[in-house]
């Protein structure tokens, strides 16, 4: 779902591009992912208050993460896209977008050590294959080069985002989400106001509100619950599945002509793609010692006993320790398995 409607949003985007100034339509896209996030994080809030079954709430220990997370993905990154976008063609930048994947998972394995095996990198390989060829496809000038580049800045900036955003993502993706988009909403729309740009008409404003929204902000909440259940790398291959998507729409409703290597490009990334998602990862591992809160049911990982502050029902919230535990089964690099190989 993270990857759909991201995707989607990509040609919106460059058509949107057209009518705002590129600065001020990264801005008005997280400030409606914001709004439109803490509109429903607070309505679902009230009416599950005594239920015990609320996320965990943001602690003052995230807010490092958090903040290096909103620079890096919530406003340079956009500023970029927003740039790429303006000299580059919507079905080229939508396939470029792959290459986030690529620099997520780098980053996850050479700076915050989570497994990455072979078959990953096999398909990291594929993608930047891809990647490459298709930012070279046709005769390029130098505007169109500083576009492309552009854009992969931008995946770089998302990439930094994605590996930050999982040292949080026990805690509610409603909220981070909301959180990303106010802040990084709030600093682009001033930039450009700043700059002199005007502000385009309330239905072009509450157009691209909603795109964001959607494209931005409940995207974003579905890729926090992925971090969480199946690790950072993982769930950037899953999310390279987003430009194709992005592609497919300007293809059929934007009338972008290709280049013969583009569908090249394609097959690699989609090759890339596959082995990511048809990996099987099993070994007998190691449970350390650990207490945290998040939401979670009463599965293998979670056998504890509860105080009488704690509401009946599955599923809730509350502190709760993990004892040492050994034992064989699949699993992705989540919250509870985060071990050295």
């Amino acid at each position: 779902m993270a990857a759909l409607l991201f995707g989607a949003s990509t040609p919106v985007a460059k058509v949107l591009v057209g009518q705002i100034d590129p600065v001020l339509l990264a801005g008005l896209l997280y400030l409606g992912s914001g709004i439109g996030l803490s509109l429903w994080w607070g309505y679902s809030n009230v009416f599950k208050k005594d239920s015990g079954a609320q996320e965990a709430g943001l602690k003052q220990e995230d807010a490092p993460w958090l903040a290096g997370a909103i620079l890096a993905g919530g406003i340079v990154a956009p500023l970029l896209l927003m740039w790429g976008l303006v000299s580059t063609p919507a079905s080229t930048s939508s396939l470029l977008l792959n290459l986030e994947g690529v620099f997520t998972a780098l980053i996850a394995w050479f700076v915050f050590k989570e497994n990455v095996d072979s078959r990953i990198a096999f398909g990291m390989l594929a993608i930047t294959c891809g990647g490459f060829l298709l930012s070279w496809t046709g005769p390029l000038d130098a505007h169109t080069r500083w576009g492309t580049l552009a854009i992969m800045g931008a995946c770089l900036g998302w990439a930094i985002d994605n590996n930050l955003t999982r040292k949080v993502s026990m805690s509610d993706p409603v909220q981070i989400a909301a959180i990303k988009g106010l802040c990084a909403g709030t600093v682009n729309c001033s930039i450009a106001l700043l700059l002199g740009k005007s502000l385009p008409g309330l239905l072009t404003i509450v157009t691209t509100g909603f795109v964001g929204f959607l494209g931005y902000g409940v995207s974003l909440t579905f890729f926090v619950l992925a971090l969480r259940y199946i690790g950072t790398a993982r769930t950037s291959a899953y999310f390279s599945t987003a430009p194709f998507v992005g592609a497919a729409i300007a293809i059929l409703f934007l009338g972008d002509k290709l280049a013969s290597t583009f569908w090249l490009a394609a097959i690699l990334m989609a090759v890339g793609v596959w082995i990511h998602l048809s990996e099987f990862h099993e070994h007998e591992h190691t449970h350390e010692a650990l207490e945290h809160e998040h939401l979670h049911f009463h599965d293998e990982h979670h056998q504890h006993e509860h105080n009488e502050f704690v509401p009946p029902g599955e599923p809730h919230t509350h502190s709760h320790r993990h004892e040492s535990l050994t034992h064989t089964h699949p699993h992705y690099p989540d919250i509870h398995h985060r071990h050295h190989h």
